[in-house]
């Protein structure tokens, strides 16, 4: 981390946990330290997997937000920046924040009912922010290779999926759906690199003390790639052919998702200045560096 930061003392402290012990959180977090905001990323996050198992979403992703939300309340923490989705818009080909909240996958319920969570309680407690930050599509690795995703098994993402497959780990990446009404038949989603994405925190955390109430944001570009049109911007970062192998849709994904930025660039003063061309070339140079991952 210090290579990263360029800090001297890095004063950065980790502690491992489960966010649904609340014992874990109150003796070793909120007993420990004093704080003034909490940034909520202790979510599970694949939208195939959520169908397949609604319990452990329901159960990890609600009930750990309100473990998180009371102890916030008895220790008089008053920012929240949650780690919301596009998926509470459902199958909303461009979205605004004030669009119906509409989720079609237990995922994306999962969100919609935290930031109704989020709102109640904001209602109750006049000095409190929530901020509501809804992601589109992720992708990218930090520009020094030092970090980027690893996951454990089979990807759920495209974009670690492709790296996997470059990687030589997977033999092919599945395609799922090709008979969208997009450019070429496949899924088209707004893809933000994470570097733009983490600007956006640090942006709703400078103004978080004049965004009382509940308050949500779209984090993304407004542009939007098809999967076989991230595959092949990939393939001209890493000079590799990607096997792609077509499949049936899978239950829950929407066609096409796009945001609206224009509240988060005007009221967070944020903006994204990366492309997807960087952030391929940011995963690709990730994938070259830690070929296993987080080994």
């Amino acid at each position: 981390m210090k290579d990263i930061t360029g800090k001297k003392d890095d004063t950065i402290l980790f502690h491992e946990g489960n966010i649904c012990d609340e014992k874990f959180l109150e003796d070793k977090i909120f007993k420990n330290y004093k704080f003034k905001s909490a940034i909520h990323f202790a979510a599970l996050k694949a939208v195939g997997e959520s169908v397949a198992k609604p319990l452990e979403y329901y159960h990890n992703n609600v009930s750990g937000t309100i473990y998180l939300l009371r102890l916030m309340q008895k220790y008089e923490v008053k920012c929240f920046v949650f780690s919301s989705s596009a998926c509470v818009y459902g199958d909303n080909p461009k979205c605004l924040e004030d669009d119906k909240i509409q989720p079609i996958n237990p995922y994306g319920q999962t969100k919609a009912m935290i930031e109704q969570i989020m709102r109640d309680y904001a209602q109750s407690n006049s000095s409190f922010s929530a901020i509501s930050l809804r992601y589109f599509n992720p992708i990218g690795a930090h520009t020094s290779g030092m970090i980027g995703e690893s996951p454990n098994d089979i990807p759920n993402n495209l974009m670690p999926y492709i790296m996997r497959v470059a990687n030589g780990h997977l033999p092919h990446l599945g395609v799922f759906g090709t008979d969208y009404d997009t450019v070429d038949g496949t899924g088209v989603r707004d893809y933000i690199h994470v570097t733009d994405l983490a600007k956006g925190h640090t942006a709703a955390l400078k103004r978080s003390e004049a965004l009382h109430g509940f308050n949500a944001f779209n984090l993304g570009t407004g542009n939007g790639t098809s999967v076989l049109e991230l595959v092949a911007a990939f393939e001209r970062a890493s000079g590799l052919t990607i096997k792609t192998v077509m499949q049936e849709r899978r239950a829950g994904d929407a066609a096409t998702t796009l945001a609206i930025p224009d509240l988060a660039n005007k009221t967070l003063e944020w903006k994204t200045e990366l492309t997807i061309e960087d952030a391929c070339r940011d995963t690709w140079n990730w994938a070259k560096k830690n070929p296993n991952g987080y080994d």
